[in-house]
């Protein structure tokens, strides 16, 4: 078997039994990191909203995730400048309830550009005057917005009221300043992609907001915790199925994620995998890297059949 594609030696200290072997006894599928290009950060699993469809779980005062403080961020930050990161990258909850989201940016757009994933409501708002500082750093800042649908009613049923008006509102601050933005929402399977496009397009001009915005969308990942039944990726599977150039697209083989839980930081496999402890590769960017990374969450099947990924980065 090509050792690019078989297991190396794993650390079981912290694992379970299944990060190696499916329940039918056969060889998991592992992806094997080549560079660390983009790190996320998970700023806390807070929100203003409460979706109740989040894959994060998120909502007002949550703490799964902690709030992640400039003193938790700026170490990994270096780490990674030292690994030739290319990208930093933010996700939550929302992370504009964070109190330190301005002044980590700040630290980061010094190094390298940034995606901030924001739900472009209330915290973005009352806070533009403090993103505006942010315009002319060294590197650029680019915004993805979570809009579920086309239709407000849609989107707002799951979000509240006037939040898809209030989306809009955000995002037209945003662009006014000079940021770039893209959009993401799940995939609507009832209506032909050119349909939902056209439609998207429609809602973006009426807004005042370029008709072709980047938009990015994802399959059901379900809410964290949740028993999702999946196909195994065997190693079989990962030798059949996937070329050498195709695993390395796959984000835990260049990404890593920052979480912050009981009052420590972690590093995790990617932005999909933080409700599984298998996946907390350790406490550094380095020595996560050498951790070939199972691919036993049932969001790794997305990855696997849908080439699904959270990142913005060519590659």
């Amino acid at each position: 078997m090509d050792d690019k594609v078989a297991p190396r030696l794993v650390d079981q200290r912290k694992r379970s039994k299944e990060w190696t072997v499916t329940p039918s006894g056969e060889p998991r599928g592992f992806i094997h990191s080549h560079a660390l290009d983009e790190l996320w950060f998970h700023t806390g699993t807070a929100c203003n909203l409460a979706c109740p469809f989040c894959l994060e779980g998120s909502k007002p005062g949550d703490e799964r995730l902690q709030l992640m403080r400039f003193d938790d961020a700026k170490p990994y930050i270096d780490e990674a400048l030292t690994l030739g990161v290319q990208q930093f990258s933010f996700t939550g909850g929302e992370p504009f309830i964070n109190k330190d989201i301005v002044r980590i940016l700040d630290y980061a757009l010094a190094q390298r550009p940034c995606l901030v994933l924001t739900n472009a409501t209330e915290p973005l708002i009352k806070r533009l005057h403090q993103i505006k500082t942010l315009c002319n750093r060294a590197h650029s800042l680019h915004f993805r917005v979570s809009l579920d649908h086309f239709e407000a009613a849609r989107h707002d049923a799951g979000r509240g009221d006037g939040m898809f008006a209030m989306a809009l509102e955000g995002m037209r601050g945003l662009r006014d300043m000079g940021f770039s933005l893209s959009v993401a929402n799940q995939v609507l399977p009832d209506l032909p992609a050119e349909d939902v496009s056209r439609n998207f397009a429609e809602v973006f001009h009426a807004a005042g907001l370029p008709k072709d915005l980047p938009r990015i969308e994802f399959p059901e990942f379900f809410p964290p915790g949740t028993e999702v039944s999946s196909p195994q990726i065997t190693l079989g599977c990962m030798a059949n199925y996937q070329t050498e150039s195709s695993r390395r697209k796959f984000m835990c083989a260049f990404s890593r994620m920052i979480v912050k839980q009981a009052g420590q930081t972690k590093v995790y496999a990617c932005t999909l995998v933080d409700d599984d402890v298998d996946y907390d590769l350790g406490s550094t960017l380095t020595e996560s890297l050498q951790v070939p990374v199972s691919m036993k969450h049932h969001r790794c099947y997305s990855c696997f059949q849908f080439g699904a990924s959270c990142s913005e980065m060519e590659r």
